[in-house]
């Protein structure tokens, strides 16, 4: 399938997603690999995955890059050879991608009854004070928060962040789209601005270091 959606977020910032329907044996047919991103696309067990990994680059050549222009570092953050700042997140079948003159964390989350079962795990005491399981939100907002932490963690990636403890959303509605969070740890205050939206049944979150 071609390209399914372009967010143009601010003219140096844009998103792309890519819904996945094609067969692993077509795009390994349209997709150029370096060696090293052959080697651990092979250690892949879920063809989802795999399929994913390889979206990932369809959306690259989108915007003029190729996998030869993508590399990780140790942390298994992702960098562009020519600094552009990039972050990049799959899920079942979708595939984004956020390119940016900042530092900038995407996530692409489906929204599952999953998210009230772990709500225990990653939301922070303040948050659990706007967080009603009543509400007929609730799941889509969970789903919300869970993204928060992720894009938080792939923007700073520091070592022993815990979810739960060290990263809270201020008070949000949906229909806002956007929110502030905090990311405090050992003396460390980061303050983030996030946004949100839903793309079919999944929400796509991404940030910015205030």
């Amino acid at each position: 399938m071609p390209l399914h959606q372009v967010i143009t977020v601010n003219s140096t910032t844009q998103i792309l997603l890519w819904k996945i329907t094609e067969s692993y044996e077509q795009l390994m047919g349209e997709v150029a690999l370096k060696e090293k991103s052959a080697k651990r696309l092979e250690g892949m067990k879920s063809e989802l995955h795999r399929r994913g990994f390889l979206s990932v680059r369809k959306l690259l050549a989108q915007i003029g890059y190729t996998d030869f222009d993508l590399h990780y570092d140790t942390t298994g953050k992702p960098h562009l050879e020519d600094g552009t700042h990039i972050s990049i997140s799959h899920s079942h079948e979708f595939s984004a991608i956020i390119v940016s003159d900042q530092i900038v964390g995407i996530d692409l989350e489906l929204c599952r009854e999953k998210a009230a079962v772990i709500a225990h795990k990653f939301v922070h005491e303040a948050e659990s004070k706007f967080m009603d399981p009543a509400d007929p939100e609730y799941i889509q907002k969970l789903t919300v928060l869970w993204g928060v932490k992720e894009v938080i963690f792939k923007i700073r990636n520091e070592i022993g962040i815990s979810f739960k403890d060290h990263v809270r959303a201020e008070p949000f509605v949906l229909n806002d789209k956007q929110t502030l969070a905090h990311l405090d740890m050992d003396g460390l205050h980061k303050v983030f601005r996030v946004f949100f939206e839903t793309v079919e049944n999944f929400v796509l979150v991404y940030a910015f270091e205030a």
